[in-house]
């Protein structure tokens, strides 16, 4: 049994040996050798305009148009609420959140937000002022739909 670990640990040093002498680049850590340190990006700051983003498809989650910095959203409390839940609308002019965050995964509304949609971030968030280091060639619906029709030649 003892014999079986060394051999397992003596591949396991002479595979990550291969590798790392092999120098390949990680694309994801921005082409820096994997044994070497890359300096981290610096932190973007975030947008506070408070103006609604225009959404690119259908059922698109919409983005957080202000700084969330410190809000508290656990077990315990959710701060997007004190704006955004239905009591509070009037008073903060924030939107409302849909109705779909009052529903049970059968359909059925309740009273009070639904535990499912209750950690916002799972869906929604800001946006910052960082460049994009991937072009993006994303079409929205509006213009996909405008797009003359391409005969896939069925007949």
């Amino acid at each position: 049994m003892q014999r079986l670990i060394l051999i397992g640990i003596a591949l396991l040093c002479a595979s990550l040996a291969v590798f790392a002498a092999e120098g390949d680049l990680d694309a994801l850590r921005g082409n820096v050798p994997l044994l070497q340190e890359r300096t981290p990006e610096p932190l973007y700051p975030v947008e506070n305009q408070d103006l609604r983003r225009s959404r690119a498809y259908p059922m698109q989650p919409p983005t957080i148009p202000h700084k969330i910095d410190n809000y508290q959203v656990d077990l315990n409390a959710n701060r997007c609420m004190s704006c955004h839940s239905r009591s509070r609308v009037a008073q903060s002019q924030a939107p409302m959140i849909s109705v779909t965050h009052y529903m049970d995964r059968d359909g059925n509304f309740l009273a009070e937000l639904s535990p499912r949609r209750y950690f916002c971030n799972q869906c929604h968030v800001p946006q910052t002022t960082a460049p994009t280091h991937i072009d993006n060639t994303f079409v929205d619906i509006e213009e996909l739909l405008r797009q003359p029709q391409r005969n896939g030649g069925g007949g």
